[in-house]
């Protein structure tokens, strides 16, 4: 949501005939859209200098032509303008892309979760993924909306007699990502001063993309990031849909990472207050920091919620690694109770429906999702489970989630004088400063103003959401003031079912609802009044990231539209 600097010596050209993949008509995987028209020659993808179809690491002074494969993948008049094809250069496959009578290629998958990109939305420079809705530019490879961390890495295109010739290297062919080129701290530092330039609080996705585009945008002064977990930064909506997962097959980024750009972690360190006129963080174990530009990303904690036996060690709020591992061994062939019909909640229920030999779900709604995907949507969902819902019945536990909700994990800042409105949300503007200068604030403990609703702040508690405020941080700390230009994309899953979600619907008086909801392949518009603000659905790719495509581009859809 960014320019690249690269290494030295990519004008020099190694050319490898490699006339081994003569796939001429092999229609492998076309983007919906016709039939072929003549157009052209086409300019590489990337001028020279740009020194792009290689991976993140430095350039070697010499790339030997065995590095690189070369191969004529089609046509010039098998795609069509707005289409994308996937294609196999025998070391690998890439993604063919024609816009505006060029050719240009990149990596094939998403670099989030490996989502096929032929499959996405090709729009005005750049593709978006099918799943989560991640943006790259067809020109650079960026990443220029979220989530995820890496960018693609691209190849050079030329048309010769008619056919389309792709020239890549092997090893970014089989990455398929690479991390922007980011700089390093040249400060000298003693780990031990007390003194950071940036002190970030929180190692979630805010937090991570924060430290990482100072690095990307040439900041060199301190970075220290702080978290209460024990871990390196992890994929935590994974938590809830894959229990066995360890922190190591969860992690974003490995010490090494984090290392290798001066970016310094804290582990198992809980802040306890902000003083804001002395410019410094105390943690629990005493340590005192000072800082010059302060970012808190804290997230969520679990709602406090009173019941007997607070320290029976079978009772779980799910918030780390370690507690989904305890959760999923205890309910093995064992009965399971989930309080709580939150996303979180139904989540690890059905995580749990194959292990465990009973999987009661207890709450308050009659409908699961009722407030968020509204009523026929939570009971199309709810049909893929039985719940049980009465109130004074016992059920037996074996081992109990507690899933209840969230509040922000604030509470830290009570008497720092960082405004924050009744419910503990840290009130910021459209550059995600608070009221105080040199603090920022983003992700879940945030109320932001939102464009799309005349900039009302709003709450939104994504994955995807967090990531884009990391990145605004960022570019306000180094005073490249930026303004948030996203659409708000959420996933959750259940039984190998997938249920996408993009736009903002909070008050929605509608739905619209196309496809069949008991065969669980539908798509479910969301409006206000005469217009459409958010979009959900199962089975009926890309739709969602076409929707979110729509509304980025700061279009409205009209109810008549879909109706």
């Amino acid at each position: 949501m960014l320019s690249e600097k690269t290494g030295c010596l990519s004008n020099i050209e190694v050319k490898v005939e490699l006339s081994l993949l003569e796939k001429e008509k092999e229609v492998d995987g076309l983007s919906p859209n016709g039939k072929a028209s003549p157009f052209a020659d086409c300019r590489p993808n990337g001028a020279l200098g740009h020194g792009s179809d290689d991976d993140s690491t430095p350039l070697p002074l010499y790339h030997k032509p065995r590095d690189y494969v070369e191969a004529s993948v089609c046509h010039v008049k098998d795609l069509e303008n707005g289409q994308m094809r996937e294609v196999d250069l025998g070391s690998g496959r890439a993604l063919l892309i024609k816009e505006h009578g060029e050719f240009s290629a990149m990596g094939h998958k998403c670099p989030h979760y490996g989502a096929p990109l032929v499959k996405g939305v090709l729009s005005k420079g750049h593709v978006r993924c099918p799943w989560h809705g991640a943006c790259f530019n067809i020109a650079t490879g960026d990443i220029e909306d979220f989530p995820g961390l890496d960018s693609l890495p691209i190849f050079q295109v030329r048309v010769e007699k008619d056919k389309v010739i792709i020239r890549a290297n092997k090893q970014a062919l089989q990455l398929q990502k690479r991390s922007k080129p980011m700089g390093r701290c040249s400060a000298v530092i003693n780990s031990s001063t007390g003194f950071s330039h940036v002190l970030i609080i929180g190692s979630g996705p805010a937090g991570l993309v924060c430290a990482e585009t100072l690095r990307q945008e040439g900041f060199t002064d301190r970075i220290v990031m702080c978290t209460m977990d024990r871990h390196p930064p992890y994929d935590r909506p994974k938590l809830s849909k894959s229990l066995d997962s360890t922190a190591e097959q969860l992690r974003l980024r490995s010490i090494e990472f984090l290392q290798d750009h001066d970016i310094e972690l804290l582990t198992e360190k809980e802040v306890v207050a902000v003083d804001v006129k002395t410019r410094s963080v105390t943690f629990e174990d005493g340590l005192r920091m000072e800082y010059r530009k302060l970012f808190i990303a804290t997230g969520s904690k679990p709602k406090p919620m009173n019941y007997k036996g607070k320290d029976i060690l079978n009772v779980f709020h799910l918030r780390t690694p370690e507690d989904a591992n305890s959760i999923a061994r205890l309910a093995n062939n064992k009965n399971a109770v989930i309080v709580g019909t939150s996303f979180v909640g139904m989540e690890v229920a059905a995580a749990l429906t194959d292990k465990a030999h009973s999987v009661s779900v207890i709450g308050i709604e009659s409908v699961p999702f009722k407030k968020a995907l509204g009523e026929k949507v939570g009971k199309a969902i709810m049909k893929l489970k039985e719940v049980v819902l009465k109130s004074g019945k016992v059920l037996r536990a074996d081992v109990c989630v507690i899933g209840t909700g969230c509040v922000p994990a604030t509470g830290f800042l009570k008497q720092s004088g960082i405004h924050m409105d009744s419910k503990g949300f840290i009130t910021v503007n459209k550059t995600m400063q608070t009221n105080v200068d040199g603090v920022f604030a983003g992700g879940d403990v945030v109320m932001f103003p939102f464009p799309p609703r005349n900039n009302k702040k709003v709450n939104i508690p994504h994955w995807q959401m967090a990531h884009v405020h990391g990145r605004v941080a960022a570019l306000s700390m180094m005073g490249q003031a930026t303004e948030i230009k996203t659409v708000p994309y959420f996933w959750s899953a259940m039984f190998g079912k997938t249920i996408r979600y993009a736009g903002y619907g909070d008050g929605f008086d509608d739905v619209i609802i196309q496809g069949d909801l008991d065969e669980l392949r539908f798509v479910a518009f969301y409006t206000r009044s005469e217009e459409v603000v958010a979009v959900a659905s199962m089975n009926y790719d890309p739709i969602v990231s076409r929707v979110a495509e729509v509304l980025g581009s700061g279009k409205t859809i009209k109810k008549r539209d879909v109706e």
